[in-house]
C-alpha cells in the first residue's frame, strides 16, 4: 500500500523534484516555457499528497508529468507519441535517473547539433513548435511519407548517439 504524505516541506527536496520533473518534460519535447507551465500543473497534483520514498515520489510526479504532457499536446490518441513517451521512460529511468536528467539533456543537445540541419529543422519545428508533420512536410519541399522517413531516421540517430554516452 502507497502512503502519501502532503508536498515535501523541506525546500531543497521540493526544488529537486520540480527540478527533475522540469527536466523529464524537456527529455519528452515540450520548449522551456512548456515545462515551467506544466511543472506548476504537476506541482498542484503534488499537494494532494506524494509517496514517501524519495524514488518514488519522483517516479510518481514523472507519470503526473508524462500524463500532462501527452494531453497538452492532444497526443494521447497516436500511437506513435505514446512509443515516444515510453521510450523516453526507459532511456530515462536508464540514464537520467541518477542526475536527475541534467546528463540526458547534455547529450540530446549535443546530439542535436549532430543532425543534418533538414532533420533538426524537422523535429524542432514538430516537437518544440508544435507544428503538424503534414505542414513540416510542405515547409520543407517533402512528401508525407518523406517527413515520416526523415524522422523516423532523426529520432533513431538522436536515440543512438545519446545511448552512446559519448556526445
Amino acid at each position: 500500500m502507497r502512503t502519501l504524505q502532503p508536498p515535501p516541506t523541506n525546500s531543497s527536496r521540493q526544488r529537486d523534484l520540480r527540478l527533475s520533473t522540469w527536466r523529464y518534460l524537456r527529455a519528452l519535447g515540450a520548449g522551456a516555457d512548456e515545462a515551467d507551465d506544466l511543472v506548476q500543473e504537476v506541482m498542484l497534483v503534488a499537494l494532494g499528497g506524494v509517496p514517501d520514498d524519495p524514488d518514488r515520489a519522483a517516479a510518481f510526479l514523472r507519470g503526473v508529468a508524462r500524463n500532462h504532457w501527452l494531453r497538452s499536446r492532444r497526443w494521447w490518441r497516436r500511437r506513435r507519441e505514446r512509443e515516444i513517451a515510453a521510450a523516453v521512460d526507459e532511456l530515462w529511468m536508464a540514464t537520467a535517473a541518477d542526475d536527475d536528467g541534467h546528463g540526458l539533456l547534455t547529450r540530446l543537445d549535443a546530439c542535436l547539433d549532430k543532425l543534418e540541419r533538414r532533420a533538426r529543422n524537422a523535429l524542432e519545428r514538430h516537437y518544440r513548435d508544435g507544428v503538424a508533420w503534414d505542414e513540416v512536410a510542405v515547409e520543407l519541399g517533402l512528401r508525407p511519407n518523406g517527413i515520416k522517413t526523415l524522422a523516423q531516421r532523426a529520432r533513431q540517430a538522436l536515440r543512438t548517439c545519446i545511448e552512446r554516452s559519448d556526445a
